[in-house]
């Protein structure tokens, strides 16, 4: 081939590149060199031998190098006088022989790469063959590091480096077989580091790995022993997180509770020791570290999502579960519950509103028929409410239509209405029939109290 071709070891239509077994010299398109022996490593003497030559040369000359510079230069050889005259790129220890073979004596790492013979006929034409050799280094016994060795199970991440001053291929070993499969998924690239998250209980026993390459393969080292001790082992969880109601798991349902009853909510878990319990009401912490929740009174009020948090106090690892709790359909209809049912004189009683609608754009009670000489109280867009012509001081509105009647008195019995006006100008009227019970009286006497209705 012509001198002036531009040729990269890529390039060639016939190259043959080593990538592991044997280090092959690539072939060019007339000129082959292989080198012997084929298997090389530091201290080694090869010849790259040539072959394909015409018998016609005038000179040979050799490059360690990717292109035919000057920097990458070995020696020139003169056939007819057999002078050789070595270039920048001469370590001593290249020779060239007389039919174009270049000897190397005493390998060192650095003479892998490619290397180049272009040779000049007596027609004054130039041929080019390329190769790449690799001097495979002598391997090392690897030592595995770890970035602890006692780990608890399901929390901690294990990291195992396999250490070799030289790179060649990694293979891995647990308790003296091949790595699993599922563990072989945490390792690097480079198959250098393992990494497990979460580890298991299973994945506890002896690691080691091996390097190789294709002149020596080291038996597996570096032997490092993961353990989870026993007392370790015992602290689990928490596992399965389910909220339970009535004895039936309950977790990402809905509960449908009927207006004003209650609902008492089990949290359970699989966890050793027994783990610590934190209830969230619409992603807001409650006041309970216990693992049930009681729900009182259901009203509007208490609609959401109830979530329960447990945390293991030893493994440090949490897990939750969350159930929705809704009024049931039948509690859907607006209407008034006074809390208590039963008042009495001297007590305060709520006029809770049940199924109040959720558009709501004000509303306003009456003592009486609704009429403004008997508005109690009145609740505007803003939120705040504002007395009317009947209000005697006792009464507070809130947000969900209720209205509270502190200190009751046997006047306050009678009807009360409820008007509300929702945003799409819907308007419904509510009325309840209040009776207010005679209070207990006390009376002092010589021998005691005596209480008489």
């Amino acid at each position: 081939m012509s001198s002036t071709d531009d040729h990269s070891l890529c390039g060639c239509s016939q190259c043959c590149v080593s990538t592991s077994h044997a280090a092959v010299l690539s072939v060019g398109a007339e000129i082959s060199i292989t080198p012997e022996p084929a298997q090389l490593a530091p201290g080694d003497n090869v010849t790259l031998l040539v072959r394909g030559l015409s018998g016609e040369e005038l000179a040979y000359t050799w490059y360690a190098g990717p292109t035919l510079s000057l920097s990458y230069l070995v020696a020139s050889y003169i056939v007819s006088t057999g002078d050789e005259t070595p270039g920048p790129a001469h370590t001593g220890r290249e020779a060239v022989r007389p039919d174009g073979s270049l000897d190397i004596q005493g390998l060192l790492p650095g003479h892998s790469g490619t290397y180049i013979l272009q040779t000049l006929n007596r027609q004054l034409q130039t041929e080019v063959g390329y190769g790449h050799m690799q001097v495979y280094e002598t391997l090392a016994q690897p030592t595995v590091l770890a970035n602890a060795t006692e780990l608890v199970e399901r929390r901690d991440t294990l990291r195992l480096l396999c250490s070799s001053p030289s790179p060649a291929e990694v293979r891995w070993f647990f308790n003296g077989d091949a790595l699993p499969v599922a563990v072989r998924l945490g390792l690097s690239p480079d198959g250098r580091t393992l990494t497990r998250h979460s580890v298991r209980r299973e994945e506890a026993g002896a690691y080691q790995c091996e390097v190789r390459n294709p002149n020596t393969e080291i038996s597996p080292g570096g032997e490092i022993i993961l353990k989870i001790p026993e007392q370790i082992r015992d602290q689990v969880g928490p596992e399965r997180v389910a909220i339970v109601q009535d004895s039936t798991t309950r977790t990402g349902c809905t509960i449908k509770v009927d207006f004003n009853t209650s609902l008492t909510l089990w949290c359970t878990s699989r966890s050793c020791p027994e783990p610590e319990y934190v209830w969230a009401f619409n992603g807001r912490a409650l006041e309970n570290g216990r693992d049930h929740l009681n729900i009182s009174g259901m009203a509007a009020a208490q609609e959401g999502t109830y979530t329960c948090i447990a945390k293991n106090p030893k493994t440090l690892l949490s897990g939750s579960a969350s159930v929705v709790v809704k009024l049931s359909a039948a509690a859907i209809s607006m209407m008034i519950v006074p809390v208590p049912t039963k008042p009495e004189e001297g007590q305060d009683v709520t006029l809770t509103v049940q199924g109040y609608p959720k558009d709501l754009l004000v509303y306003a009670w009456y003592r009486g028929p609704a009429s403004e000489p008997n508005r109690l109280l009145s609740q505007l867009p803003s939120g705040n409410w504002i007395a009317g012509p009947a209000h005697t001081g006792r009464e507070v509105g809130f947000a969900n239509c209720s209205l509270l009647v502190q200190k009751l008195n046997l006047t306050d019995a009678g009807r009360y209405m409820l008007k509300t006006v929702t945003v799409q100008g819907k308007t419904d009227t509510l009325e309840l029939e209040l009776q207010v019970a005679h209070g207990t009286a006390f009376l002092p006497s010589d021998t005691g109290v005596y209480l008489y209705k």
